[in-house]
């Protein structure tokens, strides 16, 4: 079994899944995440990262662009493929 590895959104590869675990901005950054359906302990997977430019991303059934700082906010845990995700 592979250990999970914790990483900044903006780090990985498309078809990546992983569960939101901090947000590491301010009340406004992280209100106006949870807007959009991003929050901690949420499901998201990237779907297009470039070298330079937005990332698109699926959480809740919706894709969503973000700016590369935005994601480099994010800190995520990788999912295992084909395991859902335990509660800590």
């Amino acid at each position: 079994m592979l250990k999970q590895q914790e990483a900044c959104l903006d780090q990985l590869a498309p078809g990546t899944r992983a569960v939101v675990r901090e947000l590491r901005g301010g009340r406004g950054f992280a209100s106006r995440l949870a807007g959009m359906g991003i929050s901690v302990g949420c499901q998201i997977e990237v779907l297009q990262n470039p070298a330079h430019g937005p990332l698109l991303v699926l959480v809740r059934d919706t894709r969503i662009a973000l700016g590369r700082g935005e994601a480099s906010k994010i800190l995520v845990r990788e999912s295992e493929r084909g395991q859902p995700d335990a509660a800590e």
